[in-house]
């Protein structure tokens, strides 16, 4: 019977354990978790988009040759700042020379013979006229008086007929020496004819001197020698480029960005611009251009930026940039991290958790401007709320907040631009 009632007791002993550690455990399991919980508050908002670009000119232009010939001299070296016009490689121009002096010489022999024909010419023609009027003058009087001896009977017939012919005679060649002199006239077809010689050799004049300029290769503007492609003594041909130009003008950056990214991209939007190879020395640029079009190959579009203020010393032509555009600001906005919304099907709302009575529940904000690391709360929060930074936890727990400084800054590749390297950073603040 003893042992019967130690059995009991000793069950009963356990059955109370057992109630109470299941009593510790609900407890246990009811108590608050402690979750974190950032403050929705007021700060400036600042997008900005980052990615790698290169130093380009307004204008590149490759220098070449529009004849075969011979180097004689290169005036230049890579790098070398030249002025408009300068000689920057002379060809081997002594055929040209001798038959420019030829063409030269063309000129002044046709325009002597066309000052001889209005001068000395003239003189001869105008001499010709006057004896060949004189001679006219002569056979008509003669004719007159044999017709008058004819009529009286002193000569016979056939000697009037022989004074005609005279008269006829002299009048051809007065008319012959009048045509003459009208040739040379300033109106007339020899003048015309010594004009038009002299102008063909004038012609073959300036056919010759542009053959001899294209000897000679001139900077075609201000520029800086980029590339030099030819040395003295070289065989050169037409289309052969001999020298690559940097042209003087405003300096330009280009770069090779995400079409993702196109619509955060705006013309005058302002950045800021580092050179990889002087990391200390930053300067202000604006978007200039977007392209219309997008690289169907890279899925990228090109942007160009624009210097602020004077262009730095040291930028050389295709040296690498990161370039950082302010692509969205916002003075004070209401502001919370991407890592307390829940997303949605609709870019523009989100879901929070908040903390109502010891317990999370759920509500529906609306966003504005977005970066990577904070969204703008159009509406659904106020300033001072506490949001849940854990969306995991099950809506209604009992939970107890923790309140935290959020991290707000964050950054990711932003693929297909051409070095890879570039980054879309945003952040709240700065």
């Amino acid at each position: 019977m003893a042992r019967f009632m130690r059995g009991w007791i000793r069950l009963l002993v356990i059955v109370v354990l057992v109630v109470v550690a299941a009593g510790a455990a609900f407890v246990w399991m009811q108590r608050p978790v402690v979750v974190d919980v950032v403050e929705v508050r007021y700060a400036p908002l600042v997008r900005t988009l980052q990615f790698s670009a290169r130093v380009e000119a307004l204008s590149r232009v490759d220098l070449g040759s529009t004849l075969t010939g011979r180097v004689e001299r290169v005036l230049v070296a890579e790098g070398a700042q030249v002025q408009v016009d300068a000689v920057l490689v002379e060809l081997e121009s002594r055929e040209l020379r001798a038959a420019l002096a030829q063409a030269q010489a063309s000129v002044l022999q046709a325009r002597a013979r066309l000052a001889g024909l209005r001068s000395t010419g003239r003189d001869t023609a105008r001499s010709g006229v006057a004896q060949a009027q004189a001679a006219l003058d002569a056979a008509q009087d003669e004719f007159t008086r044999v017709q008058q001896l004819v009529a009286q009977g002193f000569l016979s017939a056939s000697r009037q007929d022989e004074a005609r012919r005279a008269r006829d005679v002299a009048t051809a060649q007065r008319d012959a020496a009048g045509t003459q002199a009208q040739a040379i006239g300033e109106a007339g077809t020899e003048i015309a004819q010594a004009q038009a010689q002299l102008a063909l050799a004038q012609a073959s004049v300036v056919a010759a001197q542009a053959r001899l300029a294209q000897t000679q290769l001139r900077a075609p503007a201000d520029a800086q020698v980029l590339a030099r492609l030819v040395e003295s003594g070289q065989i050169v041909q037409p289309g052969k480029a001999l020298l690559t130009l940097a042209l003087a003008g405003p300096t330009l950056l280009s770069a090779q960005v995400d079409e993702r990214f196109l619509a955060q991209l705006a013309l005058g939007q302002s950045a800021t611009v580092l050179a990889d190879a002087y990391p200390g020395r930053r300067f202000a640029a604006t978007v200039s251009s977007i392209s219309p079009a997008v690289d169907p190959q890279r899925g990228a579009i090109e942007v160009k930026f624009a210097l602020r203020g004077e262009t730095p010393t040291f930028l050389r032509e295709d040296m690498t940039l990161s370039i950082e555009v302010e692509t969205g600001r916002r003075a004070r906005a209401l502001v919370l991290p991407i890592a307390a919304l829940i997303q949605t099907a609709d870019p523009l709302v989100a879901r929070v958790r908040l903390i109502e009575d010891d317990r999370i529940e759920e509500r529906d904000v609306r966003l504005g401007l977005r970066t990577l690391g904070a969204a703008e709360v159009r509406t659904g929060l106020v300033e001072g709320d506490e949001v849940v930074l854990d969306t995991a936890r099950p809506v209604g727990q009992r939970v107890r907040a923790r309140l935290v400084t959020p991290a707000l800054q964050s950054g990711q590749g932003a693929a297909g631009v051409d070095s890879g390297a570039a980054q879309l950073t945003n952040m709240m603040g700065r």
